[in-house]
Formats: C-alpha cells, sequence, structure tokens
C-alpha cells in the first residue's frame, strides 16, 4: 500500500482573478491537479472528491500573495517538481509559490489559521486630513472599538481592539499603503475592512470601500500562546508545523 503523504501548497492571486469566487477556486485547483497529472488521493464512497482544504477564504475582489491549501498525494513526491506541474496548468494571475511536506499529524490549513496580513492602498491618493500616522496613532490608544457584525444568525457588536495585531504606514509595489495584521481564525475573524470602516468612524470621514484596493500579505500560524503570540507564514512547515 502506498504511504500517503500532506503537501500544503502557496500560491498568489492578481488581476481578473480576484473576482473569482472561493468555491470556484476550489473547483480550479481540483482541475489544475487531475490534469497536472498529479497522484492526488481521494476519499471513498459513492462520491469520491480530491482530498483538498483551503486556509482562510479570500474575498471576492481582494488580491493576494499568500493563499494555502493542503493537499493529500498518494505517494511521496519531489515539491519543486510539484510546483513546476501545477504551475503549468495556471492561468494569467494565479501563481504557484511554493510546496511543502506537512507533519504527519500537523492540523488542517483551515484549523491552523491564526492571523492574516494585508495591505491596504487608497485611490486618488486619498489621504485624512489629519495625516495616517497620526490617525492609526489615535485609533490604536483606544481601549475597545465596538463595531456592529452580522452573523448568519444575528446582529451582534463586537470589539476589534484584541485582534488588531499590527497597524502601521508602509508600502506594497512602491507605493503608499496601510499594513494591517488581524485575527484570522475561525473563532475569531475579522475583516480588513470592518477596521479600515472603524478608523473613518473615529476620523469622522465617509467611508467607501471602492476608495481601496486590498492586498492579502500573508497567511499567518501562531507559534507563541494567545498572550504572546509568535505568528510564522503557513509554509513554514520545515521548522516544526504543529
Amino acid at each position: 500500500m502506498s504511504e500517503r503523504i500532506k503537501v500544503r501548497v502557496k500560491f498568489s492571486k492578481h488581476g481578473a482573478l480576484k473576482f473569482i469566487g472561493h468555491l470556484d477556486i476550489m473547483r480550479y485547483f481540483q482541475k489544475a491537479f487531475r490534469r497536472s497529472g498529479i497522484d492526488i488521493a481521494y476519499t471513498e464512497g459513492f462520491s469520491p472528491h480530491p482530498v483538498m482544504s483551503f486556509a482562510a477564504p479570500l474575498g471576492v475582489g481582494l488580491e493576494s500573495d499568500g493563499e494555502y491549501l493542503d493537499v493529500e498525494l498518494n505517494a511521496p513526491a519531489d515539491m519543486a517538481e510539484i510546483k513546476e506541474k501545477l504551475n503549468e496548468q495556471m492561468a494569467e494571475g494565479m501563481e504557484v509559490l511554493s510546496a511543502v511536506v506537512l507533519p504527519e499529524k500537523s492540523k488542517s490549513a483551515m484549523a491552523s489559521v491564526a492571523a492574516a496580513g494585508y495591505y491596504i492602498a487608497f485611490r486618488n491618493e486619498f489621504a485624512p486630513p489629519c495625516g495616517w500616522q497620526e490617525a492609526i496613532e489615535k485609533f490604536l490608544e483606544k481601549d475597545r472599538i465596538m463595531v456592529k457584525k452580522q452573523t448568519k444568525k444575528s446582529m451582534m457588536e463586537i470589539d476589534l481592539r484584541p485582534a488588531i495585531y499590527d497597524f502601521r504606514l508602509s508600502s506594497y509595489r512602491e507605493k503608499d499603503c496601510l499594513y494591517l495584521m488581524v485575527n484570522a481564525s475561525s473563532a475569531g475573524n475579522v475583516k480588513p475592512g470592518m477596521v479600515v470602516e472603524a478608523l473613518f468612524q473615529e476620523m469622522e470621514i465617509p467611508f467607501d470601500p471602492a476608495w481601496s484596493a486590498v492586498t492579502r500579505e500573508d497567511t499567518y500560524l501562531n507559534r507563541g500562546t494567545e498572550e504572546k503570540p509568535l505568528f510564522v507564514p503557513m509554509d513554514e512547515s520545515d521548522k516544526g508545523l504543529q
């Protein structure tokens, strides 16, 4: 009997593909694996499907430099060859960046997600009257940042402050922008737009999502504790992924 292995694939998504939803991305990679000839494992039963799971789904309209999926293969394989074969099947705007073997007892991609980083650029070089640095510092000084969040069952009020791990001025592709790292776990997922909108409310400026372009910088797992997190990219499996 062949020895199955777990593989974590990191990929980027840019351009027109940012308008493709999560379910279509899942089908896209299922076809890519099949066409590449990679010996992917399938579930058993009347309706077998590839053993594949994705990390935190990316919202429609967002680009990314750090998306992840886990897949099981029926036998050991060369990771450089896996990356090459998959990239041969990728459309323009999609690129496989790495493929690494996971420890046997590692958590799934979805269960491993702890945080995500985002670059947020504003069209037409928009900037608040007071300046970004001053606005962010004042925003982060707040003990609580209460916002309303719509769940499947009801509207609830949540505190964003504990979910914001980093918020500062940055640059992306040689353009000024904001960098934001927030909780992206299944238990406390926060979307970047919620934080930006709360910042605008603090500045008493109307917020329109169309003003901003958001790119996910990477997706992270936590190798530290809840009190003292140590966030590392999810493809660093060679350092003891748990």
